[in-house]
């Protein structure tokens, strides 16, 4: 949400120059400068058109952000799955050992089977946690920022309303 841009927008709407409104939006890559310019792409149809389609493309632009986060998602959730199979495999190494030695197993022989079991999940929380965790801030920071645009541009629409009921 660049306060510049929305300042800018206020202001084209204050002063009732709506064409330096759309110019301003045109090329600007901000989250509120393209849910904007969808939105006055359907000025003909009215505000309920303008609402929709702002609606529409800030749902599209959040879902394309989303996106790029879902790396860190999926290797939050496929890390413990990996760590748990490589524990699953220790315990096999460890039994093995238990079963070639006919039950009287030397603990060095086990630990090697243990050793790969904790490490393999040592490694799998390594990786999840920080992942898990970054993916739920950057989340958390992305539907903030998209819901304080939304309102900006929702705002703005609504001032556009106004003048336009006021001018009938």
């Amino acid at each position: 949400l660049p306060e510049a841009l929305l300042d800018d927008l206020r202001n084209d709407f204050k002063t009732g120059d709506f064409s330096a409104a759309v110019q301003r939006v045109q090329g600007d890559g901000s989250f509120l400068g393209r849910v904007l310019h969808e939105a006055f792409q359907q000025a003909p149809g009215g505000h309920a058109a303008m609402r929709r389609a702002l609606e529409q493309a800030a749902d599209a632009a959040l879902i394309g952000r989303v996106r790029k986060l879902e790396v860190l998602n999926v290797l939050g959730q496929v890390s413990p799955m990996i760590g748990l199979f490589g524990t699953v495999y220790g315990m096999i190494l460890a039994f093995q050992a238990i079963v070639a030695s006919g039950g009287a197993a030397d603990p060095v022989m086990l630990a090697g089977g243990i050793g790969t079991a904790l490490t393999t999940t040592f490694w799998g929380l390594v990786v999840a946690i920080p992942s898990m965790s970054a993916y739920a801030i950057l989340r958390q920071r992305l539907d903030g920022h998209a819901t304080e645009a939304l309102q900006g541009a929702e705002q703005l629409l609504g001032r556009l309303r106004a003048k336009r009921e006021s001018a009938t």
